[in-house]
């Protein structure tokens, strides 16, 4: 099979010719396989796809028109109303999303204390600090006034956390930018619980390049260059 270890893109599937060469074709979306009400995404045309196979087969048939680059993954689920956000949202965004961070590193430490391989032994290292400050806030929802308070008074704690989001996210290539499509995969699965990331990424793209630098990233989180 010629195919076996032929990749293709997302949206394209291995079809061997007459000659039993592997080229990349689009997938049929009426072929993708089927999807659980879960599993459902909805496109930044605002249509909902029964999954991730149907939405990026649909891209690929419009490839080279102007629908089918506009067409991205908005969010993980099916379309549903997302409420505007609204300025003092934004602004209190980086408190929430800081705090989220800090708590992920801390649970994946807490699991690698049993049965290791979700952080590095160097990633270890850098959580095994906040891990054992005694003045690390409990997981939860925290009011505002709160979490700014903590920001402020433990700010060494979040330096980490955000900046290793970022180089979690930087991954093709590792060049320390951000573009739309390395963004998506924390972008999609928070927009239904966070209206406001959408907005937040727009607005730390300072030079509107499109590109989210490390500087930019840092800067939105409220770390000191």
């Amino acid at each position: 099979d010629t195919c076996r270890n032929f990749h293709c893109k997302r949206g394209k599937v291995c079809h061997a010719d007459k000659q039993g060469k592997p080229h990349c074709i689009c997938q049929d979306p009426a072929a993708c396989p089927p999807t659980k009400d879960y599993e459902h995404v909805c496109g930044t045309d605002n249509k909902t796809y029964d999954g991730t196979c149907q939405l990026f087969g649909t891209k690929c048939q419009l490839e080279g028109t102007k629908i089918g680059r506009q067409l991205h993954l908005d969010y993980m689920g099916s379309c549903k109303y997302i409420p505007p956000c609204t300025d003092y949202e934004v602004d209190q965004f980086p408190l929430r999303m800081r705090d989220w961070l800090k708590n992920i590193l801390i649970q994946f430490y807490e699991r690698d204390l049993n049965t290791s391989g979700i952080l590095t032994e160097k990633q270890r290292n850098k959580v095994k600090k906040i891990y054992q400050n005694d003045k690390r806030l409990v997981a939860g929802d925290h009011p505002v006034e709160l979490l700014l308070h903590d920001f402020e008074k433990n700010y060494h704690m979040y330096v980490y956390p955000v900046h290793w989001q970022f180089h979690q996210l930087d991954q093709h290539p590792v060049d320390r930018l951000l573009t739309h499509s390395e963004l998506a995969p924390l972008r999609a699965s928070l927009v239904p619980m966070e209206h406001c990331i959408t907005r937040f990424f727009q607005e730390c793209d300072g030079d509107q390049d499109k590109l989210i630098a490390l500087k930019e990233w840092c800067h939105c989180f409220g770390i000191k260059e």
